[in-house]
This record gives C-alpha cells, structure tokens and sequence, in this order.
C-alpha cells in the first residue's frame, strides 16, 4: 500500500511571495518609469526653448531644500526618541494599564524609532521644498539703498530676510514641538514620567530632556517676538499699513520686553536641568503669560483709548507720511506730476482747433464690441477664430502713428465637427494664418471697421512695409499639441489656408521652424504617449524622422514656465515686428512685505469690466514693478525675457537664482521698442492706489474729504470702467503721444457723478533700438477744480440715454428687429474741457450678430450732439465748427435701416429728381432678408443643417415680402 504524502505549505507560500515581489516591483517600475516620462519631457521642452537651467535650478532647489528640511526634522526626532528610550529608568514600576502599553508597543518599539521621524521627516521636507523660493531670494537678495523710517534698515532686509527668518523660525518651532511630544511620550510609556496620587515624578534624564527642549522652544519664540518688531512695518493698521503711534510707543517695546522675557525664562530651563527644580521655570512662565497680557494687550489698549484717540491727527500725522511716501514709492507712483484743471463747460465754434492732433485719433472703433464683425469679414472658415475683445496696437502707416484694433486669426478646431479627427487635429489643423488690423478712427460707409492689413493670404499696409511671416503656430487658442515637420522633399500634410493655386482647394505647408522637442524615434513617442495618454502617437505611420511636438503653445503659458517668480499682465497682445508676429507680454515683480507701503488686493484692483474675474498667484501686496517685457514668437515658439526695470531689487535677485535668462534692453529693437507699452495691469493698480494717495499731505489723508475711486463702467455698472490706450496730447504735453487713461469720481457710496481727477500714462517708449523714451511711464493727473462740475461718466451715459433723439433712434431699431450697442465711453481733455464721446452700434437681434457702426455721441458739459459720424456730431455740438479734424471726415454714411431717410438731394446735370428713400417696412424687410442670408451662410460653413433650413426660411419669407413690397410700388 502506497501513500503519498500532503504537500508542503511552504512551497505556495513562498510561490506566493515571489509573484507578490514581482508584480510589486513591475508596479514600482511603471510608476518610476510615468514619473521619469513626465520629468524627461519637461527636460525637452526647457532644453528646447534654451530655458533648461530653469527646470534644473528648480529641481536642485526643491530637492536640496526636502533634504534639508527631513534631515533638520528627522534627526532631532530620532534623537529625542532614542535618549528618552536609552535614558529609562530600568527598575521603574509601572502600572498594570502602561505594563499592557509596553506590551503593545515593545513589538512595534524598531519601527517605531525609525518611522516616527521618517513620517515627519517626510512632511517637513515636502513643507520646505514648497519654501525653496524664500530661502533663494534671502540667499541671493540684494540691498535698495533706501531705509525704513523707523528702524533704519535697508528695504532689502524686509523684501527678503525677514521672510526667510519668518519661515525658518516656524520651521524650527514645529521641530522642536514634535520633539517635545514624542520625549514626552516616550518618557512616560517607559516610566521616566510617573503620575499617579496626585503626584508627577519625573526622572533626572527626562527631566534634563524636557527642561533643555522647552528653554530652546522658549528661545526661538524669543527671537520670533523679536522678529515682530520688523513685522509691524509691513502689518495693515486701521488706516495704514505699518507701525503707528500706538506701535512705535507700546506694541515695538513690548514686544522687545516679552522677548528678553522669553529668554530668562529659558536659562530658568536651563538651570532647572542641572538643578532639578521646576518652580523657577514654572514661576516664570507664568509672569510671561502675564506680561504678555499686561504689555501686548493691555497697554496699547490703553494708549489707543486714552492718548491716540483723543488727539489722532496730531499723534498719528508723522507715521500717515511715512505711509503716503513709502505706498507712493512702492507703486511707482511718486513720480506723479499734477496740475490744477478749472475745465470749460461752455461751447463755441472752433474750440476743438487746437487739438485737432488728438482729435484725430479718437478711437470710434470699440474692440470689446467689432469682434463680431471682424469675425464674419475675415474668419473665412468656421475652424478659424478671433480672440475677443480684440486687442489695441499702432503702426506707422505712411509716416504717421496710427492706433490700431489688432487681432490674429488662430484655429479652433471644435468647430472641425465630424472631421475633427486625431489625424486632423493634430497633424493637419496645426496653426492659424495672419495678422488682421483695422483703424481705431475710422469707419466705411455702412459702419465696419477700415482694414489695414486682412486677408488669406495677408495683404494691407503691414505687409507693404515689411514682408513678415503670418503663420501662428503659438497662440491664445492654439490646439493642445500638434506634431509637426517632415523631411525635405516630402509631401506637406499641414493645412495652410484655405485657398489653393492651380485648381487646388487648399494650400498646404510643412513646419520648419524650432518649435517643440523632437518625437522622431519610438522612445520619445513613447513618452508623450504617456504625456498626453495617445496611443495615436505612439502608432501612427505620419509621424517621421524630422517630427516636432508643439505644445504649452500659449504665450502667457510658456513665459509663465520659463519665469516662474513673474506675476502676468492679464492682456498679452501681438504685433508684427521684425518680420515676425511676436505676442507681447508684461511681467511683473510682487511682493507684500515693503515697509510702511499699503496693501493692495490684486485681483481687486485690476478687475473690471474687460476682465472681471483675473487669476493672479499673490493677491494682496504692496509692491509691484512691471520689471519683465517678453516676446513671445507666434511660429517658433520662442520666448525673450527683456529685463525692462533692471533697478527693481527683486528682479536683481531672481537673475541670480536664474542667471542669464534675461537679456538688457540695450538688445531690444526699434521696431519691438515702437510695439510695446505701458502695461494695463500696472496703471489699474496705480489708479487704485491713486484715490487715496494723490494727496501729499496727512491733513488730507486722514480727514478723506478728497478720496476718490474709479467709475463704474456705464455699459456694466457692477464693474469699474477700463482705461483705455490713445493717442492724445494731455494739457501741458507739446504733442500727441500714445497713452493711457482714466477718470475718478468722489469716493463713498452716494456720492455725485462728477469728475475729480483724470489720469493718463505716457505708454510709448519710444522707436530707438535698446532706448527707451525718457517720457514713458510719466502719470500725468489733472486735479478738476470742483468749483465748475464736469458730469462723471455715469451722469453722461444718463444724459445720452434720455436725449429724444437717441431714444427715438433705438426705438425705431428695436421695432425693426434690431438692437443698439453703445460702444466704450472716451474721456478726452480738449478744448479747454473735457469731451466725452462713444461709438452707437447696431446689429441684428437674430442669431448672426455682425454690430456696425451708425452713429457718435459727444457731449462737452450740458451739450449732447448724436450724428452718423463723429466729425459732424462735434460739428453740431461745437456751433457748426469745432475745429476738429477726425478720422470719419469724408465718410458719407448709408442709411441706418429702420430709420427715417432724406432723399438724396439733385445733382447738376441730372435730368431729374434723386430717387425717393425706401419705406420702413422695406428697410426692415431688406435688413431681414440681409441677416438671413449670413445666417444661411454660417450654418452651411459650419455644417448645422437645420440652422441652414431655418435660416434659408427666413430668407424665402423676407424675398416674398420685398417682391410685394416692390409690387405696391
């Protein structure tokens, strides 16, 4: 009889083991091997663009700095742990409930020692790896040469030691905390600390422990009281930001009292540790709790209710000056030059002649409002799009500046609708084509915009003085990536334009340019396979030796990777320079610890109604400079960083964390020096400052009887009004210069709608390489005198909406299916006063929107002219002749549907009458089979069947009303 014998346990157990090993460690590499891919394509993309010290300098950082934050956590709690575990008493009785602990934790006890300062280890390196910047700027800060007022150091130090000592001092208290539990946990499991009857026992080694650990804690809360005293000049006051009256004379010597407290308290430890006894230590804690009440609470109570309130300006007066230079100063707005302005309300014939220069320039096109219409005069085809509202620019066209609305034609492949294959979108539809540029100034007869550059291909005045390139493969709205480049010789695939020569439908292209890491070999494809989670780029057949993957392709995207410390103006803009179209973007330099400089919120200061909802990264600061001017190539991709304020201390400091990624602005060219301009951001938070400090003195500070604020937008009343760039010649100023404005009204909540300041901004730096005007960036404000009250935009708006005229103009065009659009209301100080003027828009109330200019409203004081164009409504509000030469001069408009039209009057040799105006229901049946029909167009561009079914309805039933219409005669 054979038996066989049961199988060993042991060989599935360990089978087991080794397949667990195994797929863990196949787990362990497929996670390195995703982290390596999103690393090493973040390598190619800065070693492409030359910017590759920037990622290392980051990385080096940020590992160094989690070193050093676990190794300055971790050893201190390991240490803690192993003496309070070495030093236990042997003989220790214990309680039955810690003996049941021990034998909880005795198993546990190796890991445990090793773990616990592991786990905070961990922590604490991650939280200083996310302090790596703070610590660079300390280690790299520079100094101002300007000290503060009341402790005399140099502005550097708070700019960027006192961070750094803020953030070191918090990083050693948690260390020393958590050295403090785990000691005192560990005492007491291993019977150092016995309680028990009413009575703690605590052994000689824990005691010494304990003792020394908490005189050093006291040490460091010492120092940071000490660091406080700094803290006060950058901490926000009732009023100010900075060291008041009740500060300099109670909080600054109490908080030195409290500090050299906490340090005797501390040798009280000390000597507790040698002399066993902890009523000294104990006796003066308490004392430092009590003082900490009697001189940090109580005392600047006291002298804020009985000394400062009763005689605020007096005591307060020199710390409210201290606060106007230094927030004055921190803005950039110390610089301000100021007139006194009594502004003319009354009218008379040729008033406007002497400024005629500015005049001329008043910008009637609304780039918040004409994008529409840009949008069906030269989209061309639905996957191509215009960025909304359109951006401001001017060119020298025929020896003369002109101001410019400017937008690129760039992609958007959602509209690509069934075809927007993979293939399609991202090795076809790879860019978008050409510079489109209207005047400001100017309308054609039937209210749309006079182009100056248009067209596929390009055509206009641009490309007549200077033949540039009009691809955009880096844009606002370029597609997420795109694989470009081919051999030479090889057929192109990527769509250029949608017009071809020889009988062909299309143009095609290939890429040839620097643009994005290679993706030739399978290895490379491999890892933005994994990047962008395509199997598509990994397989596909079109993807060839000479392949390059775009992608980041946003200008503000790409200069926010490569210069990580800039804060973004919020309106990035292209122009055409050097034979290139290069997106223009402003960077700049924040912080929020200047001294004695008031604390602004951002993203409240720059929001309105053009951009109501800005992202910003550091809201609250008190310091800002627009230090930074970078292009950004809309075909290759490439970024310059111009460092624009090279005395801005912070900049100093970030070029030595980032050295040699910035070029000076002796490299920058006339022809990009002529584009860029005084940033929008910049202005709004000077604006915003502004209505507070435009006073010089503390009287006027603190009583506010002068504060003011910026409008409201009259168009969207929950939002500021916008500055707006022109080009005018302030009063005071020889010429016309390109610039930028705003207006401000009293302060306060019901208050009256009447200007109080105007304010403008020197914003072209002139055309000289590496020269920048020695105007640009002068804050020019005119002080109204209140005395003459000039309507604020509000009143005006109000004023034109009530007009007979107007309303009746918008009655009539409502009735006929039509809506009214009033475009941005310009503020212009001219002709001794102030004129206001705003384009009137008309668009179908359908769904094709196509807004056209129809008509211009001015009013200068009490008067209020309405006409077709902006050169007679200043004619008529002026008594016939205002002296003003405007961009509409010879314009001879076409009569606004649905409303009421002269007949043309006869002309010599003509044999007969002119012919009669059409009737209203004509117009409105003309207007209708008008809007139709571009209805009609757009639904079969974007293959919407059903819209096209509606529309050519439509279009049917406004046919047959013109043919009975025509009928009736």
């Amino acid at each position: 009889m054979t038996t066989t014998s049961a199988p060993t346990p042991a060989t599935p157990s360990r089978s087991r083991r080794a397949v667990a090993i195994t797929l863990a460690v196949i787990a362990a590499i497929v996670v390195a091997f995703f982290v390596f891919a999103s690393l090493y394509a973040d390598w190619l993309w800065f070693r492409q663009l030359g910017f590759e010290n920037v990622l290392l300098t980051q990385w080096i950082a940020r590992v160094l700095m989690f070193v050093v934050g676990f190794v300055a956590m971790a050893v201190p709690v390991w240490l803690s742990i192993q003496l309070a575990y070495r030093l236990r008493p042997v003989y220790a009785r214990l309680s039955s409930q810690l003996d049941r602990y021990q034998e909880v934790v005795e198993p546990l006890r190796r890991l445990g020692m090793w773990g616990i300062p592991a786990f905070f280890g961990f922590f604490a390196g991650f939280a200083a790896s996310a302090q790596w910047e703070t610590v660079a700027l300390w280690f790299n800060g520079v100094t101002t040469g300007t000290t503060d007022p009341e402790f005399g150091l140099d502005t550097g130090f708070y700019l960027f030691t006192m961070p750094f000592l803020s953030a070191a001092i918090g990083f050693v208290s948690a260390v020393i905390i958590v050295c403090l539990l785990v000691t005192a946990l560990v005492s007491y499991l291993y019977g150092s600390v016995r309680v028990g009857q009413r009575e703690l026992r605590i052994s000689k080694s824990a005691r010494i422990q304990l003792a020394v650990l908490a005189g050093v804690y006291l040490l460091v809360q010492g120092a940071s009281l000490w660091l406080d005293r700094y803290r006060t000049l950058v901490t926000p006051n009732d009023r100010i930001t900075g060291a008041s009256y009740v500060d300099v004379n109670a909080v600054i010597p109490g908080q030195a009292i409290l500090a050299i407290a906490a340090a005797i308290v501390a040798i009280a430890f000390f000597v507790t540790a040698v002399i066993g006894r902890w009523r000294y230590p104990l006796i003066g804690t308490g004392l430092l709790v009590v003082s900490s009440l009697v001189v940090g609470i109580a005392y600047p109570w006291f002298v804020t209710n009985v000394q400062v309130r009763p005689n605020q300006l007096t005591l307060e007066s020199p710390f409210y000056e201290r606060n106007i230079e230094s927030t004055k100063a921190a803005y950039g707005i110390d610089g301000l030059e100021k007139t006194d302005f009594e502004a003319v309300t009354d009218v008379e014939p040729g008033q406007l002649r002497a400024d005629a220069d500015t005049t001329a320039s008043i910008r009637i096109m609304d780039p918040a409002i004409i994008g529409p219409t840009v949008r069906q005069i030269e989209q061309y085809r639905s996957y191509y799009q215009f960025a909304e509202p359109l951006d401001v620019d001017r060119y020298e066209i025929d020896g003369q500046s002109q101001d410019t609305v400017v937008s690129v034609r760039e992609l958007n492949v959602e509209q690509l609708g069934e075809a927007a294959s993979w293939y399609n979108t991202t090795l076809v539809y790879t860019h978008g084509y050409g510079m489109v540029a209207a005047k400001g100034n100017e309308r054609t007869a039937d209210g749309n915009p006079v182009f100056v550059e248009r067209g596929i291909p390009a055509s206009g005045e641009l490309t007549l003085a200077q033949e540039y390139e009009p691809r955009v493969y880096f844009g606002e709205f370029s597609p997420t990536y795109s694989i470009v480049g081919a051999p030479e010789g090889a057929s192109p695939i990527e769509l250029d334009y949608p017009r071809g020569q020889e009988g062909e439908s299309q143009t095609k292209t290939t890429f040839d340019g620097d643009g994005g890491p290679a993706i030739g070999d399978v290895f490379h494809r491999l890892i933005y396979s994994l990047k962008f989670q395509s199997t598509d780029i990994l397989f596909s057949d079109a993807i060839n030796s000479e392949s390059q993957i775009l992608y980041d392709r946003d200008p503000a995207t790409r200069v926010q990777k490569v210069a990580p410390y800039l804060e973004l103006d919020n309106d990035p803009y292209p122009s055409v320079v050097d034979g290139r179209i290069v997106w223009i973007v402003d960077g700049y330099t924040l912080s929020a610890n200047y001294p004695y400089s008031s604390i602004v919120s951002l993203s409240d200061a720059i929001s309105d109604s053009s951009n109501p909802q800005p992202r910003v990264a550091l809201d609250n600061i008190n310091y800002i400079r627009n230090s930074v001017k970078a292009t950004v190539d809309a075909y290759s991709g490439e970024v310059t960083l111009y460092a624009w304020d090279a005395e801005d201390p912070l900049l100093q400091a970030w070029q030595k964390v980032y050295p040699n990624t910035l070029k000076p602005v002796s490299e920058m060219s006339g022809d990009l020096m002529s584009h860029v301009r005084y940033p929008t951001d910049l202005f709004k938070v000077q604006r915003a400052m502004l209505g507070t400090y435009h006073v010089d003195t503390a009287q006027s500070f603190y009583s506010r009887d002068n504060a003011w604020k910026t409008p409201n937008d009259p168009q969207q009343n929950e939002q500021l009004q916008p500055p707006y760039y022109l080009t005018m010649k302030m009063p005071g100023q020889e010429s016309p210069s390109y610039s930028m404005f705003s207006s401000f009204i009293p302060g306060g909540q019901d208050t009256r709608n009447v200007l109080m300041g105007y304010l403008s901004v020197d914003s072209d730096a002139g055309s000289e390489a590496g020269v920048v005007s020695g105007e640009y960036g002068k804050l020019r404000m005119l002080e109204i005198n209140a005395e003459t009250p000039v309507p604020g935009p509000g009143q005006v708006q109000n004023t034109f909406d009530a007009d007979p005229e107007v309303s009746s103009f918008s009655n009539i065009l409502q009735q006929g299916q039509s809506e009214v659009i009033n475009g941005n209301l310009l503020t212009l100080p001219v002709g001794g006063g102030l004129l206001y003027v705003q384009p009137v828009f008309v668009q179908s109330s359908g769904a094709t929107k196509l807004p056209t200019l129809q008509k211009v409203l001015v009013g200068f004081g009490d008067e209020v002219a309405f006409e077709n164009t902006l050169q007679e409504a200043l004619d008529v509000l002026f008594g016939g002749d205002s002296g003003a030469s405007t961009g509409d001069t010879d314009v001879v408009p076409e009569p606004v549907p649905g409303e009421d039209a002269t007949p043309a009057p006869t002309q010599p040799g003509d044999g007969g009458t002119a012919p009669s105006a059409p009737s209203l229901d004509y117009q409105a049946a003309l207007n209708q089979a008008r809007d139709a029909l571009a209805e009609r167009n757009t639904a079969m561009q974007n293959a919407d069947w059903a819209a096209y079914g509606e529309a050519d309805a439509k279009l049917t039933e406004a046919i047959n009303r013109l043919l009975e219409l025509d009928g009736e005669g």
